[in-house]
Formats: structure tokens, C-alpha cells, sequence
């Protein structure tokens, strides 16, 4: 299990303000929203939206370099007797692709490969859609 185990580990670089750092070095600033930086729901939004682009773009871009890719992720902020949370999360694809044969592949297969990312390959958008349990710790013990 441990093979397959993501993680990113934040630390608090001042008043609401933080920086994760993932395994390989990577760094990412968020805060909430006092600034420029990301939220963690515009986090959350660039994850579920990013990881079905990739898959996307893998899928397409065999056939085609598309000419234009853009997508946005959306949902409203809710806050009901289930506390604070996302209403329904909508990704939107605007992509074209070159005229010709290539082309003609690639958007063949466009509608599909937006499907095969909502229904089984987006790690992010998967687990959005399914309940998933969260389980909170302090110094390692369950709460």
C-alpha cells in the first residue's frame, strides 16, 4: 500500500498563509485568499480540472497537437446543515484541433477521452465523485 501512497506536507509561512511541498520538491503557496495566492478550493478546482486535462491531453495529442486547450473547473461554495462544501464541480473543455486527418482523429475521440477521464481515469475527479473518507489526525492518533 505504501508504494501507492501520495502525500504533500504543508508548513505555515505566516497568518494564513502556507507552502506545500510534495515529494519531489515541488512547492506551491496558498493562503486564503488575502492575496494572490490560491485558495485551497481554487486548489482542489485546479487539481480535478489539471488531472482530466492531462488525460485529455494524452489521449488526443496522440492524433493531434491541438491548437487551442482551455478548461475551467466551477462550482459554487455551499454552506448548509452539511457544513461547508462545493455544490456540483463543472469542467468545461474548449479545445481545437488542426484541420486534416490528424485533426479529424483527434476530435473523433475528444468526447470520449473527456469521458473516460469523468468516469475512470482522474484520480482527482474520481475521488470528488465518490465518498471517500477523510480521516483527521493529530501527532499520528484519530481523533
Amino acid at each position: 500500500m505504501t508504494e501507492n501512497l501520495r502525500s504533500v506536507e504543508i508548513v505555515r509561512t505566516g497568518p494564513r498563509s502556507y507552502e506545500a511541498v510534495n515529494v519531489r520538491g515541488g512547492r506551491i503557496s496558498f493562503g486564503e485568499g488575502q492575496d494572490t495566492s490560491f485558495t485551497p478550493v481554487e486548489l482542489l478546482l485546479a487539481a480535478a480540472v489539471g488531472c482530466s486535462a492531462i488525460d485529455v491531453d494524452y489521449i488526443t495529442g496522440r492524433r493531434a497537437e491541438p491548437e487551442t486547450f482551455e478548461a475551467t473547473a466551477s462550482a459554487p461554495k455551499l454552506s448548509d446543515d452539511k457544513g461547508n462544501h462545493l455544490g456540483v464541480v463543472t469542467i468545461d473543455f474548449r479545445i481545437t484541433f488542426p484541420q486534416g486527418p490528424d485533426g479529424d482523429r483527434a476530435r473523433e475521440v475528444l468526447t470520449r477521452s473527456v469521458a473516460q477521464s469523468r468516469d475512470r481515469l482522474c484520480t482527482v475527479s474520481r475521488t470528488i465523485q465518490l465518498p471517500t473518507a477523510v480521516d483527521y489526525r493529530i501527532d499520528g492518533e484519530s481523533l
